[in-house]
């Protein structure tokens, strides 16, 4: 079912509806639910995997749906901390199989837009970039910066029903890859927000603890994403490339794709492994997570252009599974931190110097 209507809506830039359908028949939008409230349990483990195995099929709806899952395994560490709203939530998923959004990636520690306080909560307006599957979602998970008088500036996590009076969806989601997750601008207009749905109030321009938590947890599952993204090119390009198996070129290109993502794996299962099933505040965790979602970034690229050349020109048309990857992986670099900021990252904090 994926894979059968990727090629169809990445041509025509439009959600991978169809794919939804799929996932939420199976159950799979509810995994990462306590089973307690209905749903699996998954770990942080086992969400990217499946997410790495939804990208062998089709990486817009392998991309997509990791935001709905970062929001609800990170909701469901909320819940197993007693946190206000958690339960609730998470209760939704699992009965309703609701769709849960993230402005997190293009927000981070510089959120956009602005809240003002007014009696029982907050009026908030701004613009939110790439927010994935925002045709489908229920609820937004987004951050909007507020300026205390005695504090100074604080960011506010909240959580807005995107049929809230005042918010709209904007359709200009027309980019080079990834053109199936529907990654539209969502507008706010003083929109209302009660205080019992501010779920933090953080530092601004800072990865406090909260922030690596979620972090951690976020990009681990998309990295797995994209780490599907690149092994589904090398699979595409080792069936292309069995009729001239016995050519040297190709082998050591071959081998050099195979080598590439087996790195990239294990980086990653390092940084899952550091974190664990329930992280907790932790700047080396953060910085491992990076470091894994960095080496994929530069690996997914390198092998999908090598796919592409191994491959041949089949693979520059239009709608081969390869043209699509070499595109769809770009996106990994749009992701904070991007590689080159991990890079200073690391190098800050090996050197002792304030990440701030």
């Amino acid at each position: 079912m994926l894979a059968a209507n990727a090629a169809r809506h990445d041509r025509d830039g439009t959600f991978v509806t169809e794919s939804y359908d799929a996932l939420r028949d199976a159950g799979l939008l509810k995994t990462a639910v306590p089973v307690e409230l209905g749903g699996d349990g998954a770990s942080i483990r086992d969400l990217v995997a499946l997410q790495r195995e939804i990208a062998h099929h089709c990486g817009a709806t392998a991309l997509a749906s990791s935001m709905h899952q970062h929001v609800t395994c990170f909701t469901a560490w909320r819940y197993r901390r007693g946190m206000p709203g958690a339960e609730a939530t998470l209760r939704r998923v699992a009965d309703e199989q609701i769709v849960l959004v993230s402005t997190g990636g293009g927000d981070f520690t510089h959120p956009a837009g602005e809240a003002v306080a007014v009696e029982g909560g907050y009026r908030v307006s701004g613009r939110k970039r790439f927010v994935s599957q925002s045709a489908v979602g229920t609820v937004m998970s987004t951050m909007f910066p507020f300026h205390d008088p005695v504090r100074g500036t604080r960011v506010l996590n909240m959580a807005v029903p995107l049929s809230a009076e005042g918010v709209s969806v904007a359709d200009n989601w027309d980019v080079l890859g990834m053109r199936g997750t529907a990654s539209d601008d969502v507008v706010l207009t003083d929109v209302f927000v009660p205080q019992d749905r501010v779920l933090a109030d953080r530092p601004y321009g800072v990865i406090d603890p909260p922030l690596q938590v979620i972090a951690s947890i976020a990009f681990s599952i998309i990295s797995g994403a994209y780490l599907g993204v690149a092994d589904a090119a090398y699979r595409e390009a080792l069936s292309v490339s069995a009729r001239r198996a016995t050519d040297p070129t190709v082998q050591r290109t071959i081998g050099l794709m195979r080598q590439r993502l087996q790195v990239a794996a294990w980086a990653l299962d390092g940084a899952v492994s550091t974190i664990g099933d329930d992280p907790a505040p932790s700047y080396e965790g953060f910085l491992a997570v990076m470091a894994a979602k960095a080496e994929i970034a530069r690996a997914g690229v390198e092998v999908c252009d090598l796919a592409m050349q191994v491959a041949g020109g089949g693979a520059f048309f239009t709608g081969s599974v390869i043209e699509r990857c070499y595109r769809d992986i770009r996106a990994a670099a749009f992701h904070p931190l991007t590689p080159e900021a991990t890079l200073l990252a690391a190098g800050k904090d090996a050197l002792g110097v304030s990440p701030e």
